[in-house]
């Protein structure tokens, strides 16, 4: 364990950091299981600890190069890749939202779903699968990395005076984060899934039980 954390610190002070980081970024797109949130969280609380605006701005553009390289991957993938273009077949939670917003409004499929885990890869590969032209997916990768970069630096923020600009304290707490972010959102998907299935319960009764129909019929002669 000491290792692992000598390690950790020894990287966020390396000058290997900023590539390595820009690589776990991109790479996250298609991989979406490396600990890059974690690691640029943890980096950005000690550069927010320790008062370094160059190092908080060269994280910043290594948030958002790292991330639009990994979009262009997964775009890429989305127009030949099976695998990856089953994810987007799926018609279910951040989807079939996606699926629902992508074409009519790519800036909010795109930016909305990079705040959602797992939103990034399917928001991304379904461009490229229902042929988003580039031209207006650029704009918008830009957007939604950006976005992201901020947020992540946000997150920084807070946690750099929480955590001292400490190795083992931006570590855990970078862990820590991320948990509670993934966990939030998939608490409030499972909330709305329970909702759209009670309206989609509720609907078919609603329309079973409507107003009566008060019909005169034709009296006798």
């Amino acid at each position: 364990m000491l290792d692992v954390l000598t390690g950790f610190g020894a990287l966020l002070h390396s000058a290997w950091l900023l590539p390595l980081l820009t690589v776990m970024i991109a790479a996250d797109g298609p991989f979406p299981v490396l600990p890059s949130e974690t690691i640029l969280m943890s980096a950005s609380a000690l550069a927010f600890g320790g008062h370094d605006w160059i190092a908080v701005f060269a994280l910043f553009l290594v948030a958002v190069v790292g991330s639009m390289i990994g979009d262009l991957l997964v775009f890429g993938l989305g127009r030949s890749s099976q695998r990856v273009v089953a994810l987007t077949d799926v018609d279910t939670g951040i989807s079939g939202w996606v699926r629902r917003k992508l074409l009519a409004q790519p800036g909010v499929a795109l930016v909305g779903a990079r705040l959602v885990p797992g939103g990034r890869l399917v928001s991304t590969a379904a461009a490229g699968r229902f042929g988003l032209p580039l031209r207006r997916f650029l704009p918008w990768t830009l957007a939604s990395s950006v976005v992201w970069s901020c947020y992540m630096l946000l997150v920084g923020l807070a946690l750099g005076p929480v955590t001292g600009g400490e190795p083992l304290p931006c570590l855990v707490a970078g862990i820590i984060m991320a948990a509670v972010t993934a966990g939030g959102f998939s608490v409030g998907q499972r909330i709305r899934a329970r909702r759209a299935a009670r309206r989609a319960v509720a609907m078919p009764l609603a329309l079973t039980a409507g107003p009566e129909l008060d019909v005169d019929l034709p009296r006798a002669a």
